[in-house]
Formats: structure tokens, sequence, C-alpha cells
């Protein structure tokens, strides 16, 4: 199926959401929604507790629906994609992949990205870059920056600390690939962090991947962070628990920590790929653990 194929300009749903950060413009966008079984949220913690969760949250037990965001920050003449979604690849995953046709009823043309970010190489991570007819209408400069861990491990991945239903690793390792093999020219590989524009930095933090990164943006004193996969819903009352699809679930608990008592002290906002649409809060710390404070949508 092609991006020309989809059409959703006429959308009775909200499907993108525009925040400033001091002169950096931010548009927050959903890429859909897709199914993940519910024990996939805490894979280590007794199911009745985590029952008790779904239940306090208004979620069934047995499939949960997955938010995807990804973002786009426009700054000193600079377009950059933060993660390109699903992709419309997967006909298992009908509601989400949305990425390139919400881009363009936002009116931005995939070829006016100069750069893409991706935090780290999931398929709902980078599916969108794979999107048949796309990668034609990127610019032949473009830019795509990942952290050197996250391809090194994609070359020999190692699924032996995850607990994802088939076929899941198969495809995630198949999708990786893909991605490898299409961009290698253009990928700008960073160890630690990079400044991919003023304001706009890129920071590996491993855990939910090797080379698993977030981006943070400060300008004019204010400052927003795109967290990627280092939290989910469940992370700000139970930081603790491990998630199916982390690497290394030990060290993913520690930087959700550390993570979440930073944008709590700084009082910045919190953007994340799962949480529900447009995820853009706020950290509070309640005792050992954090509550999540949805911001107030401007309009």
């Amino acid at each position: 199926m092609s991006v020309d194929n989809i059409s959703r300009a006429d959308e009775l749903v909200p499907s993108r959401y525009a925040v400033p950060v001091g002169d950096i413009e931010v548009l927050v966008i959903s890429d859909g929604v897709l199914p993940i079984t519910a024990s996939t949220l805490a894979t280590t913690t007794p199911p009745a507790e985590l029952a008790g969760w779904l239940d306090d949250q208004f979620l069934p037990r047995d499939v949960v629906d997955w938010p995807l965001n990804v973002v786009v920050v426009r700054t000193e003449g600079r377009t950059i994609l933060v993660d390109a979604g699903l992709g419309v690849e997967f006909p298992d995953f009908p509601r989400a992949g949305q990425t390139v046709a919400r881009l363009e009823a936002a009116g931005i043309d995939p070829g006016a990205v100069t750069d893409v970010v991706l935090t780290h190489l999931h398929m709902d991570h980078i599916g969108g870059l794979l999107t048949e007819g796309l990668k034609a209408r990127l610019r032949p400069d473009l830019q795509v920056h990942v952290a050197s861990r996250e391809a090194e491990f994609w070359e020999k991945p190692d699924f032996s600390h995850t607990v994802m239903p088939q076929p899941i690793p198969d495809v995630l390792r198949r999708t990786a690939t893909q991605f490898l093999n299409d961009y290698r020219g253009q990928m700008r590989t960073f160890e630690a962090e990079c400044e991919v524009a003023p304001g706009v930095l890129v920071s590996r933090t491993g855990g939910h991947t090797p080379g698993h990164s977030i981006v943070r943006l400060e300008s004019c004193g204010e400052r927003l962070t795109f967290a990627g996969d280092a939290v989910f819903a469940p992370g700000f009352d139970n930081p603790q628990w491990q998630n199916g699809f982390e690497h290394d679930p030990e060290e993913a608990a520690r930087v959700r920590v550390n993570l979440l008592r930073e944008v709590a002290a700084t009082g910045e906002a919190l953007v994340a790929t799962h949480l529900p649409f447009p995820s853009v809060c706020h950290v509070a710390t309640a005792g050992d653990v954090f509550r999540c404070v949805p911001a107030v949508w401007d309009y």
C-alpha cells in the first residue's frame, strides 16, 4: 500500500497538536494506535497487580491500544522529524502508520524534512521511512541521526531479555535490517549526544535498547523532552515495572526513574511515544513514584 492510498485530511479526530518551546515550533503528530497484549506492559509483575492497574485506568485486561506519537521540530530553517511511526507495510495494524498522511494533512511536505532523529530502531519508530514511494520524495541530503550503539546492536540483535509475542522479534529484526540497508548512506551516528540544531539536543540513554535516545528542546528559558520509549503509561506510578520490549529491563527502569526525577525537578514539558495523544504533560513526584499531569490544551 502506498501513501497515495491514504487520505486523512478530513478526519474528525485530532491528529496533530502544536506546542511552542520558546522560538522552537513543535508539532506532535499521532501515528495512530496499535494493539498489544496487556501483559507486555509489566512482564514480571504479578497478574493481579497488573489487572488492578488496568482496571484503575479503565483499560481492558487482555489487549490494549498503544498510542504512537511522533514529533516535528522546526527551528533555524530546519524541519526535524523525530521518529517516523509504523508505516503502512503492516496490515495487522491498520489503525497505525499514519505519519506520512498526517504530515501532509498538516501542510508538511516530506521533501521539506531536513533531518530525521530516531530514538531507536524498533519498527514502530522507523517504519514510516520504509513506506512505499516515500524515500524518493525525501531530500537527497537528508540526515538521519541515530546513536552508533543502536546501529551496531541491530547488526546482530539480542532478544534474550525481552518478552515479546511472536512473530514480533523476527519482524523487528527484518525491519531494522531493511532500514540500515536503505539509509546507511544518510545516517549520521553519534556516541553520547548530538546537537541537531541550536536548542535541539539528542542524548543516548540506553536501557530500552542499547542506543535508545531522547530529544531535549530548549529555547528562551522553556524546555521540552521527547522521551521516546523511556516512559510508558504505567511507568509513572510503577517506574520499576518491566516492559516486554525492553532489551535491558533493569537499566531501562534506572533510566526511567532518573529521567522522571529530572523532568519533575525542572518542571519542563514531557512528550513520549506511547502516552495518549498528544501526550504533552508535566511530571509531579508523589513519594517514591511519579504522577503524570496532562497539559491543558491550548486551542
